[in-house]
């Protein structure tokens, strides 16, 4: 049996009732508390507490989402790279770039993912050349570009298990 970690902050309880309401909000993060309160068996005000406390506790954050397309970022790619010695360091320089928006570390053939949005294929050749492949450590960089959106979901964390 694993000991846990005392520093490692205990996260928060997100029940059944909890997972409803976040459903709902991944489906139109505007909609009336009363709405949501009548589809999940609260009042109004008892959706707006465990909102509250989503928000406060780091669960949920409300935000919009823009279509890149909409917003003038026609070129969008995956950016793959390996790296030599500690990922940390890359990691941090690449989300530190405007034109990146997603980083992760990962196991496998590459040590780091990242979606690049530009204006054009002007724009990606120089984030791609200028930036990343010249960053400290970086040892390739495979760009995957996006032909065509086919899908994108935000309703992440609410399947029932």
């Amino acid at each position: 049996m694993q000991s846990q970690d005392p520093n490692r902050p205990v996260p928060p309880v997100v029940d059944d009732i909890s997972k409803q309401i976040i459903a709902q909000l991944q489906e139109d993060g505007r909609r009336p508390y009363a709405t949501i309160g009548k589809a999940v068996g609260l009042s109004e005000a008892a959706v707006r507490q465990r909102v509250q406390r989503l928000s406060d506790s780091g669960v949920i954050q409300i935000v919009a989402v823009s279509d890149p397309l909409q917003v003038g970022l026609f070129r969008q790619a995956m950016v793959a790279i390996t790296v030599d010695g500690p990922l940390d360091p890359v990691a941090d320089a690449l989300a530190e770039m405007d034109e990146i928006d997603y980083v992760v570390l990962c196991a496998g053939r590459f040590d780091v993912l990242c979606e690049v949005l530009c204006a054009d294929d002007e724009a990606l050749l120089d984030v791609i050349s200028n930036r990343i492949r010249t960053l400290p450590g970086v040892r390739t960089a495979e760009t995957l570009v996006y032909l065509k959106l086919r899908k994108q979901s935000y309703q992440w964390g609410t399947h029932r298990r």
